[in-house]
């Protein structure tokens, strides 16, 4: 007879899951953020609102971002008026486009992802999903199944509202997936439009004006899987271990509420100084078993929630300024994608540690963090191993 152990074990992965290949999509239409101001003062009929517009030019210039790309034109705000005026109803026209494009712009990053992994795309057995954009029943999950053609047997796992640590949460889920389904291959999607909490300016609402500057939409995709097929998968990154933290005392530090006018965020001034506090205890935890306490002699991908967030991690750690500078490079380029930034940092980094010689998908380096931050407060940490080039 054969055990319960026996038959454990046979369905249990030999090796760590992997990051087999990744793929990024994003909107077509591109803002400037240098002019973004006029144009953000213009579309919400703010423009003799000089003083808000003095402050938000000043947040955009701190900001650290050159340019981001956005569903949300200015033509759909002309028809759909209620959508730029602060606190308006709109609910429903937000949700209309977003769950009709959130779906399309994942397909994209997914189609990349498969063709860089080079498997056919029935070879998929799990999905695991990660939106703050357009919530419905059944989800950007089975949209996906549909628009992609995978078997209707796929195992999906949803996640909404994640927010900025969604990105490592995603893969958190696809660890356990992957090594405990022998020849699993797990389809990490992450697919942002920010539309969601787009608001016009208001005199009592100021923190509305940052989530204004920096946010970004875009989606971001990884497969997973452990034991890649040696000469037909190609690993990029080890996960792990992972670890996820939710900070003391920090309740309502950062808030989003789906309200009649859309997704509304509420965000501390100080959340980047709750955040920065508790990061090394976090990586202590998580590099101990690894005897590693020097946090320069590793690569790091840290999701950009914005500029003061990264100068206050690279303060706090006495980080050398290379080490979170592709996390600075994507904020620049794309601002902050919510759960899709960090696996944009991954593509990133593996693609110049190559362009430039190295040994390896982490800068060169051997071992590497993946941290991502977002509301509750939550820290969320991931152990990788780079991959040899």
């Amino acid at each position: 007879m054969v055990t319960v152990n026996e038959v454990r074990k046979a369905q249990r992965a030999q090796g760590t899951a992997t990051v087999l290949a990744i793929g990024t999509a994003n909107p077509t239409n591109v803002v400037d953020q240098s002019t973004y101001p006029d144009f953000f003062f213009r579309v919400t009929n703010s423009e003799h609102k000089t003083e808000l517009k003095e402050k938000f030019e000043s947040i955009c210039e701190a900001s650290g971002i050159k340019k981001r790309h956005m569903h949300l034109t200015e033509d759909i705000i002309k028809e759909n008026p209620n959508i730029g005026e602060h606190m308006a109803i709109s609910m429903n026209a937000r949700q209309d486009i977003m769950v009709e494009e959130t779906p399309k712009l994942a397909k994209e990053a997914v189609l990349r992802a498969i063709k860089e992994w080079g498997q056919p795309m029935s070879k998929i057995t799990h999905m695991v999903c990660s939106t703050c954009s357009g919530i419905e029943i059944p989800g950007l999950d089975y949209m996906l199944i549909k628009l992609l053609g995978l078997y209707t047997s796929v195992n999906r796992v949803m996640m909404y509202n994640t927010g900025g640590y969604g990105g490592n949460a995603v893969l958190r889920v696809a660890k356990d997936l992957a090594e405990n389904n022998k020849g699993a291959r797990v389809l990490v999607v992450c697919s942002e439009l920010s539309m969601g909490s787009f608001h016009g300016p208001s005199e009592t609402h100021l923190d509305n004006l940052l989530g204004q500057a920096v946010f970004g939409d875009g989606a971001a995709v990884a497969i997973v899987g452990a034991d890649p097929i040696p000469g037909v998968e190609k690993p990029l990154f080890k996960l792990v271990s992972t670890i996820q933290t939710i900070l003391p005392d920090s309740d309502r530090a950062l808030l989003g509420q789906i309200t009649e006018a859309g997704l509304v965020f509420h965000h501390n001034k100080d959340v980047p100084k709750i955040f920065s506090n508790y990061i090394e205890k976090s990586l202590v935890e998580a590099f101990q078993p690894l005897g590693i306490k020097d946090w320069n002699s590793i690569f790091w991908v840290a999701h950009p929630d914005s500029r003061v967030m990264l100068d206050q991690v690279e303060t706090k750690l006495d980080l050398k300024p290379e080490k979170l500078l592709a996390s600075r490079q994507i904020l620049a380029e794309y601002g902050n994608m919510s759960s899709a930034s960090v696996l944009f940092i991954m593509d990133v980094m593996r693609k110049k540690s190559a362009e430039n010689g190295l040994k390896t998908t982490g800068e060169g380096l051997e071992w590497g963090v993946l941290m991502g931050f977002g509301a509750g407060l939550t820290l969320e940490t991931v152990v990788l191993h780079s991959a040899a080039i």
